[in-house]
Formats: C-alpha cells, sequence, structure tokens
C-alpha cells in the first residue's frame, strides 16, 4: 500500500510506522487547487512508540517505501490517506477510509511472552470530515469521525471487532519559513472484541504473573497530536510529528497487560516526488 492510510490506527509502534506515510502529511489542506492528478516517491523515516497502547516496551523502526499518490473524484490516495469518496460539499465529506498498522512480535514484548503475535491490521469502513470554521484564511478547524471494522492478517484472516475513532484538528497552512502544522486531539475506542485482542489473557496463556483476564468495551487511549511539514524544494518534503498518550481512564487498566498510564511516540520522514502527472486534480 502505497502512501497509505490515515493517521488514525489502534495500535501504538504498529499504526505508527504507517502513519509516517500519510498521517504527517495530514498538515497539507485537501481543499489546495492545481495539484497533480498522481505523484510518484519515495518515502524513508523512522520513529519511536509503544509497542502497543499503554506498553511500557518501545518499538523503533525505520522505514524506506515507494508511495503513491492519486487525487480522483472518487477513489483517492492523497495527503488525507486512502479511501473511496462517496458525498462531497464546500464543509463535508464522507468516504469509506482505509488504514493499515504492520505486526508486533509477542517474543519482543515480555508481558505477552507466550502469547499469539499482534498481526497485521486493516481497518476500513465510513468516516464523516467536515469543517467545523475557518479563523483565518490558512487555517480551519477541523473534525473527523471514522468507524472501522479491524482484520488481523495473521495465518489467515479474522475479525477482530470495531474502533471509533473522533478527533478535532486545527491546521495552520503557513507559520513562517513555509512550515505548515496542525494539533489534534481525539479519542481512541474499541468494542469489547477488540479490545479482548490487545488486553485480554485467556484461561490457557494465564500464568502466576498474568492472570486470565477478559476485556470490556470501551475507551483505549486519548491523544494529543502535533504535526508539522516544510518543502525543501519542489520535490522534497519533510515531516514529523509528536503525540502524547493518556491511558488512564480506559476500560481496562485492570488489565495485566495494561503497564503504564502515559506514552510518548515522535516520527521524522522524508518524502521525494521522482514523477507526477501534467493533468490536475478535480479537487
Amino acid at each position: 500500500m502505497a502512501n497509505p492510510a490515515d493517521p488514525q490506527g489502534v495500535r501504538g509502534s504498529a499504526w505508527a510506522a504507517l502513519a509516517l506515510l500519510t498521517g504527517l502529511t495530514a498538515t497539507a489542506h485537501a481543499q489546495e487547487q492545481g495539484l497533480p492528478l498522481w505523484e510518484l516517491g519515495v518515502f524513508a523515516g523512522g520513529l519511536s512508540s509503544p509497542a502497543y497502547p499503554a506498553s511500557t516496551e518501545r518499538s523503533t523502526r525505520a522505514l524506506v517505501l515507494p508511495t503513491f499518490i492519486y487525487r480522483g473524484e472518487v477513489f483517492r490516495s492523497d495527503r488525507g490517506g486512502v479511501g473511496a469518496r462517496l458525498l462531497r460539499t464546500e464543509d463535508t465529506e464522507l468516504d469509506l477510509g482505509f488504514a493499515a498498522s504492520l505486526p508486533a512480535s509477542s517474543q519482543d514484548i515480555p508481558a505477552r511472552q507466550g502469547m499469539t503475535d499482534l498481526g497485521t491490521l486493516i481497518e476500513f469502513g465510513p468516516r464523516l470530515k467536515g469543517t467545523l470554521a475557518r479563523p483565518s484564511a490558512g487555517s480551519r478547524l477541523r473534525y473527523e469521525l471514522p468507524l472501522r471494522t479491524v482484520l488481523e492478517i495473521n495465518n489467515g484472516v479474522r475479525t477482530q471487532g470495531f474502533a471509533l475513532e473522533p478527533e478535532i484538528r486545527y491546521e495552520v497552512r503557513d507559520v513562517g519559513a513555509g512550515w505548515r502544522m496542525s494539533t489534534s486531539a481525539s479519542l481512541v475506542l474499541g468494542d469489547s472484541r477488540l479490545n479482548q485482542y490487545f488486553y485480554g489473557v485467556p484461561a490457557d496463556l494465564a500464568t502466576a504473573q498474568r492472570p486470565a483476564y477478559t476485556a470490556q468495551a470501551g475507551l483505549i487511549t486519548t491523544r494529543l497530536t502535533v504535526n508539522a511539514s516544510r518543502s525543501l524544494g519542489p520535490d522534497v518534503r519533510v515531516f514529523a510529528f509528536v503525540r502524547a498518550e493518556s491511558y488512564a481512564g480506559s476500560a481496562n487498566t485492570a488489565s495485566p497487560l495494561y503497564q503504564q498510564s502515559t506514552g510518548t511516540s515522535a516520527g521524522l520522514g522524508l518524502n521525494w516526488t521522482l514523477d507526477r502527472s501534467a493533468a490536475k486534480a478535480a479537487n
């Protein structure tokens, strides 16, 4: 998946690696005119993040991947994510959004030793996006309401529940020296099946240090994220993000896999555009 998914996702390091490909580009405004219909490039980046929400273990990843942006009237793979646009007005958009995440090995997480690995997750579902206000010509206040089915790929494909991730974002087009920035606050909520995937401990995998636990539906994490990006030329753009997460008040603080109440993530990436279409997107 090139320039794949949405910045949102339910995993820690698992979603964050792919978030570098598109989550950091969310500072660009979708309403810009005159953008190419498609762009082909290469992305390189690195990040550090908790292994999963409320884990004390961290994961550091470096990636070099091809990227493809397509700004079609219906199907789009752009700076806002991958999806099929169903409805669009000046201030509101409804689409089918997609997100993806990388796997995590339980062998590398002491609290999950002997448990099943966390597989690759594919998330898809309807997403309502809209503009609440435009304080100035170069800024806007946005919201997103995505509801996604979560599928795990791990020796087969299986459903792992649903995730709801409401977000409020403030975007600024130019904060000086060509920088664009956005600040967002969001919640990640999961049904009982998704929370069981992260925090449940089956009886046959329980130990003296890790008692059996059945997870409950509800809050997974609260996030505050700052994204920044800047063009270094017509073909090169640099991105960075810092994210603080609070797991306090989540639905499964009693789980033996819940290990801390706060977490942080940070990443840096660079995208180099190799080719672009002469044709322009219709927006």
